[in-house]
């Protein structure tokens, strides 16, 4: 769907995102660890794991693979060297600060990129988000209003960093991850409205992820009258009355509820439900099951703490 560049609809062709290992084990090489996994005699266990702490985040990946497996012993043996490697899974993490319902936006977000990335370096995130804050407060002139810091934002994030919507490859799953936006400075509307609202977190200003149906936008409720931004597009600035328009020309009810902000847990389950979506078009359906899994978890703590 299109209207007035707005809506962007996925192409076909998408890439499938995987970590390159420096040195990876060979098909042969992990046939014989999986040979050598429930083999419990004490010399081999210390040479397994010497091997596994050799070859690092290669081993890792390998064991988490297998600790997410259909054989119930391999998996419960590929948890014990992780455990010992000091590896915990990041997917049971992840699944830990689901049912927790103690949710923030960016270390939620952080943590669904170590999903795919064990050995992500937060802080190198954290630092990026830091440097674009920094920069900002270095072009505020006060006194500002909320809209006046959003233009500084927008210079900043579009025209100096040089983030972008990622049209060309929408269904990419790169552009689901906080990390790989950071790094490649191209995304979609959630995980681009993420990193706007995060900034603007760092230099005081609090806005509002807004999950309109079919696209992702930050709202700003700080003035007399409501305005939105869209990261997408370079962070043009809408009216409510221009979003509820093109609601309606892309034939979806205009409801004023729309604009409300989105709570954390829904931008969460949201970038899981494209990940599974994006990895599912990829035909790699391992990793779109594991992301479905992930939606089915937020819905199924959602409704057991809505009936407490």
């Amino acid at each position: 769907m299109t209207a007035a560049g707005f809506w962007i609809a996925p192409p076909a062709d998408s890439h499938s995102f995987r970590d390159v290992d420096p040195d990876p084990p060979s098909v042969a090489q992990q046939d014989a660890y999986l040979v050598l996994l429930d083999d419990d005699t004490p010399a081999v266990r210390a040479a397994l794991l010497a091997e596994f702490s050799r070859r690092g985040p290669a081993a890792t990946r390998f064991l988490q693979e297998i600790a997410r497996g259909k054989s119930r012993l391999l998996a419960w043996h590929a948890a014990w060297f992780l455990h010992e490697l000091k590896c915990p899974d990041p997917i049971t993490e992840f699944k830990d600060f689901i049912r927790s319902l103690n949710y923030e936006l960016e270390t939620g977000a952080l943590m669904l990129s170590r999903i795919l990335s064990p050995q992500l370096d937060i802080g190198a995130c954290y630092a990026q988000l830091d440097a674009m804050a920094d920069r900002c407060r270095e072009l505020i002139i006060e006194p500002s209003t909320p809209r006046d810091q959003c233009r500084v934002l927008n210079r900043v994030l579009f025209h100096e960093c040089g983030f972008r919507g990622n049209a060309a490859h929408y269904a990419d799953p790169r552009n689901s991850l906080l990390d790989q936006v950071l790094r490649r400075r191209k995304g979609l509307p959630i995980t681009l409205s993420i990193v706007y609202v995060l900034v603007a977190q760092r230099i005081g200003l609090t806005l509002e992820p807004i999950g309109l149906p079919g696209h992702f936008v930050v709202g700003c409720f700080l003035e007399n009258t409501p305005f939105f931004i869209d990261p997408f597009v370079q962070g043009a600035f809408r009216t409510p009355e221009e979003l509820l328009r093109l609601l309606k020309q892309n034939h979806l009810t205009p409801r004023i509820s729309a604009l409300a902000p989105t709570p954390v847990r829904e931008v969460l389950c949201r970038c899981c439900r494209n990940l599974a979506n994006h990895y599912a078009a990829a035909h790699d359906y391992a990793h779109a099951r594991l992301f479905a899994e992930l939606v089915e978890e937020f819905d199924a703590t959602y409704q057991r703490h809505a009936l407490d």
